[in-house]
């Protein structure tokens, strides 16, 4: 995943004091290291789950290091137990974002009079072509892949609730209360959606499923 770069530290000490200005206390520097090392714990799983969701490795970027830059802006006094559920919720907005973009961006272009020019073209790349594949590597690892492609796929076919519960609860290990405070729902309707996605993606992937 070349094109992601960590986002570490989200704030940084003051290099040289000059005076006047106050250093962080030790309690608001022992905040500023939790935050940071919760931060490097989640973001590749959430870039993954962006980038399964949006299907698109730069879009996916940006809105994991928005998701992160909100929350630490936002929600750094908070409590950290509550940074996860506060920051998959961030994440899942930020995602519906691009999302919306993208529909209207659409819209806006199909009442556009159609033209193959080559030039447009480049101007306008597909918002959910995918990121290249990696190079292919040995025969474990190409049935990985495989899988991995086959999953994404079955994914793309759920509805987008199912999906983000599955995704959550799977991936990042959330229990169902950090996932219902993550999705803005109650309990109940976490375990309504993962059943199922689970059940959906059963019936689709067969022999892929383990």
């Amino acid at each position: 995943m070349s094109a992601f770069a960590t986002l570490a530290p989200v704030y940084s000490m003051p290099a040289a004091p000059h005076g006047d200005v106050d250093l962080p206390d030790a309690s608001s520097r022992a905040r500023l290291r939790a935050l940071n090392e919760f931060l490097a714990s989640v973001e590749l799983k959430a870039f993954r789950i962006a980038q399964i969701t949006l299907r698109h490795e730069d879009d996916a970027c940006d809105v994991v290091q928005d998701a992160m830059l909100q929350l630490a802006r936002a929600y750094a006094e908070r409590p950290a137990e509550e940074w996860k559920p506060l920051f998959y919720r961030i994440l899942e907005n930020r995602i519906r974002d691009v999302q919306r973009r993208r529909m209207v961006r659409n819209r806006v272009i199909a009442w556009l009079p159609f033209r193959r020019d080559a030039e447009e073209d480049d101007d306008l790349p597909d918002p959910i072509e995918r990121a290249p594949s990696p190079v292919a590597g040995p025969v474990k690892q190409i049935q990985v892949d495989e899988t991995m492609q086959a999953l994404e796929a079955a994914l793309q076919e759920l509805p987008a609730r199912q999906r983000q519960a599955f995704l959550l609860r799977t991936m990042e290990g959330m229990d169902v209360a950090e996932t219902a405070a993550a999705m803005g729902c109650s309990e109940g309707s976490v375990k309504t959606h993962y059943f199922r996605a689970v059940n959906a993606l059963r019936a689709r992937l067969g022999d892929f499923w383990s």
